[in-house]
């Protein structure tokens, strides 16, 4: 199976995109699920790889992305969530976390076979990402109380797609590294 990484999905953002008043009230109740999540994995010298949108700002780099997140009106949910020294960055354009980025051979390299993901939206880019993981054979674990939606029962339904199809696992977060 390979040793674990927590993944931070999408959390570095400005929110200012078109279905962001659906999103922002699961966020605000997952970053601190997230925060504790990301504290214990640290602890356990868990690697911590954050994989974000570049929303199409092709010239940014992480912290770019970081600045613009934090001087916006929802640093809020985005200081909790700060990536360390210790932390990976990886920018994606589309749904999957291994979409066109270098992910894959960065797990690989560093004999990672299990990912934990974390972040937002359940029912879009965690489900394709997982879906992605899957199909590239690495086990997938879910914590169900630590991913935003944006539709609460698109979200059950696609908790229960991993589980079932994609056989991930899906639990809850204080089932991992305590």
């Amino acid at each position: 199976m390979g040793k674990a990484a927590l993944i931070l999905i999408d959390m570095i953002n400005t929110y200012d995109h078109a279905d962001a008043d659906r999103l922002i009230p699961s966020v605000e109740s997952v970053v601190p699920v997230v925060s504790a999540l990301l504290k214990r994995a640290r602890r356990r010298d868990v690697p911590v790889i954050y994989v974000n949108d570049n929303f199409g700002e092709w010239r940014s780099h992480h912290g770019e992305l970081l600045d613009k997140a934090l001087s916006g009106p929802h640093a809020h949910l985005v200081e909790p969530l700060l990536p360390d020294d210790s932390s990976l960055f990886v920018v994606k354009a589309r749904h999957s976390i291994f979409f066109e980025t270098p992910l894959g051979y960065l797990l690989n390299q560093r004999g990672i076979g299990r990912l934990v993901l974390c972040g937002q939206v359940a029912e879009q880019c965690v489900l394709y990402s997982s879906l992605d993981a899957h199909i590239r054979h690495f086990d997938v674990t879910v914590p169900r109380d630590a991913v935003a939606h944006i539709h609460a029962d698109l979200a059950d339904a696609a908790l229960r797609m991993m589980e079932r199809n994609m056989g991930a696992q899906v639990c809850d977060s204080d089932e991992l590294w305590n």
